[in-house]
């Protein structure tokens, strides 16, 4: 047997098989790895190879550590990027190992290229006078302005992700007292969240006008083809309106703002408004109260006050003294 017909098989024994039968990985997590592995190979093959043509042994240490590169360099990928796409090619071969012991040598090469570190940006969040200016600037006036103004409220109100967002159908809300939505987040895990009644008003007001009955097994946000929403397009629509209110909130023409913000503006505005860690860690649906803890870090405001309350380095009436050399610098340094 070849071995390209062996690496068309344990790519669809990976991905069928493994992946989908024996992990049952969630569409996007298939989509992520999909997307990794088909990246990899057109770059390996080139624009004068069919990438159907590979061989196993084509995809040496060498040219998948050219390929990371290329997707920092020329593709613009962040670092974190660049570790989900290296993630699945570490995968993919512990997978090639096991089915395939001779090409054990490669599949340990290729597991020894490490992660990388990178740089931990800030994470920007809307406060809250921001939020009520996007959605004040919403007009009401044709259908797609009314589904954008429900579509952000609703990201706000729950603190959802945008794939549990545009994954919604109608029968996931009860919009009766007291009004919830059903959501589905990562590793396949449910969590119900619950509506303000302004919020509930606006979902009744929108699946009326789409005509969508309130059992009905159809997508509550649909693009102007009638299709689902996609990320994408759900990122276009608040970049939109940012731009629009930014016009009167200059603050926000300052700040990296995508839907994933709003979700870390949820929190931040329970956090102040006394919401326990707990109860946000199950309202966002993270697995770990630890991941929770950052947005301790995130609220500035939070930050001032303890500032305010804490005593000066310094008093007022003293002054700095000059420093002195220590006669015995190796004893203080061994008193660390």
């Amino acid at each position: 047997m070849k071995s390209t017909s062996i690496l068309a098989r344990v790519l669809h024994e990976f991905f069928l098989h493994y992946l989908r039968g024996q992990r049952a990985c969630s569409p996007h997590t298939l989509q992520s790895y999909r997307d990794s592995i088909k990246t990899l190979l057109q770059f390996v093959a080139g624009k004068r190879r069919d990438p159907s043509h590979l061989d196993v042994e084509d995809l040496t240490v060498e040219r998948i550590t050219a390929f990371l590169q290329h997707l920092e360099n020329a593709r613009r990928n962040t670092v974190s990027t660049r570790n989900v796409r290296l993630g699945a090619i570490h995968s993919f071969f512990r997978f090639l190992g096991s089915q395939q012991p001779q090409h054990l040598a490669q599949t340990q090469r290729v597991l020894s290229i490490p992660f990388k570190r990178g740089t931990t940006r800030e994470i920007q969040h809307l406060e809250f006078a921001e939020i009520q200016a996007v959605l004040a600037g919403i007009g009401r006036a044709t259908v797609d302005a009314r589904r954008d103004l429900v579509l952000l409220t609703l990201l706000f109100n729950t603190g959802a992700r945008v794939s549990e967002i545009v994954g919604l159908y109608a029968r996931d809300f009860r919009l009766s007292a007291p009004a919830h939505v059903l959501l589905r987040g990562k590793g396949r895990r449910e969590r119900t969240c619950p509506l303000w009644a302004d919020t509930a008003r606006l979902i009744r007001d929108h699946l009326a006008e789409q005509d969508i009955g309130p059992q009905d097994a159809r997508s509550v946000f649909l693009n102007h083809r009638g299709q689902p929403l996609s990320r994408f397009g759900v990122r276009l629509i608040l970049r939109k309106h940012i731009r629009h209110a930014a016009d009167r909130v200059p603050s926000l023409g300052h700040k990296r703002l995508h839907p994933h913000s709003l979700r870390h503006s949820t929190a931040i505005h329970l956090l102040r408004s006394g919401i326990d860690l707990s109860t946000i860690a199950q309202w966002l649906g993270h697995a770990s109260i630890n991941t929770t803890n950052k947005y301790l870090t995130l609220d500035l405001e939070a930050k001032r006050e303890a500032l305010e309350k804490a005593k000066p380095l310094l008093k007022r009436s003293g002054k700095v003294g000059a420093w002195r050399k220590d006669p015995d610098l190796i004893g203080w340094l061994e008193a660390l």
